[in-house]
């Protein structure tokens, strides 16, 4: 295995344009959080996204975290949260001492589901309770069925906190992800579509949830000659280098896009007709970013596990990745509320159990996919 050529799961793309707008914040001594080059990357990606207002972070939970302070939540809330996600989505509503109530997937999407989301809004109301808001991730890169959500929530008076952090670059029926909840959250973590090796964005409407947002990012200063706070805050705002690696990665994002996608499709040529073997559906109506390529093994069908795939990758030295476990699995989360998607019919636990996710970084050579598809195949006939 040493001696075989490493391939990692989603490494960063840098494509050398990020040079420039580096050397115009050296140039310019904007070093420190802020500067010309923040907000730039800010207007560029409220120009991409088509929303109003933006605010660059140091990370897509810091975003999530002012972004539920945005809606209020607090201490005792209950906050509605997509269970087969990053941990990232869930933990800012612990930090507000509120609790998260998990609701399960959909076989069409992976998703929250849209059943269940009702289920769970029933099991609250059982008890007396409403959820002060919700938190649905884009998993993997793709919308949810948000045709079917938005109604749900709207009727209830729940408002969403949109996780686009997999999902930069998809839309969902001609709208970019990140314009559906009242508050959308990007990330720029090495492993996304584009970097700027850490950071993430909060997307909003207004102007005054802006500046709500942006006061809380830089540690609450009143407005007074000395440091006065009357409200916490926190060190939340990106530098002006990161801003500026992310103007030169936007220049590029929708080549970064085709890129995952095709191979997406070459995956899905190549392994989606094997005996218990079924990629990750394509919500209809939305063009996924493939973020990652993920799929689903029936043991029972093809022979071998999920995991059986993951350590013979491992052995020709290729990462591949479980799907995430869902957070209601979480032992951190012992306790909290979960809705599944039917009676019985837990779908999130069962991707979880069979899912994996291939790799898929956008400077990924035909013959380094051709190497995982056939580690793949050879698993098969062993």
């Amino acid at each position: 295995m040493a001696d075989k050529e490493r391939i990692i799961l989603s490494p960063p793309h840098m494509s050398g344009d990020e040079l420039k707008f580096v050397h115009q914040a050296f140039d310019s001594g904007w070093i420190a959080p802020l500067g010309p080059q923040v907000d730039h990357f800010e207007e560029e990606t409220c120009d991409y996204i088509g929303r109003p207002k933006a605010l660059a972070l140091s990370s897509g939970t810091a975003a999530l975290h002012l972004g539920l302070r945005l809606l209020g939540v607090g201490p005792g809330d209950i906050v509605l949260c997509s269970s087969l996600t990053f941990i990232a989505s869930v933990t800012p509503v612990k930090f507000l001492g509120a609790e998260p109530y998990f609701v399960d997937s959909d076989e069409d999407t992976w998703n929250m589901s849209p059943q269940a989301l009702n289920r769970a809004i029933e099991d609250l109301a059982s008890q007396g309770k409403t959820a002060k808001a919700a938190i649905v991730a884009e998993l993997y890169g793709q919308a949810p069925k948000w045709d079917e959500l938005m109604p749900i929530f709207d009727r209830h008076d729940i408002p969403v906190l949109e996780d686009s952090a997999e999902a930069l670059g998809a839309d969902y029926r001609g709208k970019k992800c990140g314009n559906f909840g009242r508050y959308s959250v990007l990330s720029y973590n090495g492993n996304k579509i584009i970097t700027t090796s850490g950071g993430g964005m909060l997307l909003m409407d207004d102007q005054e949830s802006r500046d709500k947002a942006f006061f809380w990012a830089t540690q609450a200063r009143d407005q007074a000659p000395w440091y006065q706070h009357t409200e916490i805050g926190y060190n939340y705002r990106m530098s002006n280098v990161l801003a500026a690696i992310g103007r030169g990665q936007m220049l590029h994002l929708e080549e970064r896009v085709e890129a995952k996608r095709a191979i997406y499709d070459r995956y899905r040529e190549a392994l989606g007709n094997l005996p218990g073997f079924k990629l990750m559906p394509e919500t209809e109506g939305c063009r996924s970013s493939m973020w990652l390529t993920s799929l689903t093994i029936d043991p029972e069908k093809a022979g071998v596990s999920a995991m059986d795939v993951l350590k013979a990758l491992a052995e020709e030295n290729i990462e591949s990745r479980p799907v995430w476990k869902p957070m209601h699995l979480q032992p951190v989360f012992e306790g909290c509320g979960y809705a599944s998607h039917g009676e019985g019919d837990t779908v999130s636990d069962r991707l979880f159990q069979n899912g994996l996710c291939l790799p898929s970084g956008t400077a990924m050579t035909e013959e380094q996919q051709n190497r995982v598809i056939q580690t793949v195949k050879d698993t098969l006939k062993r």
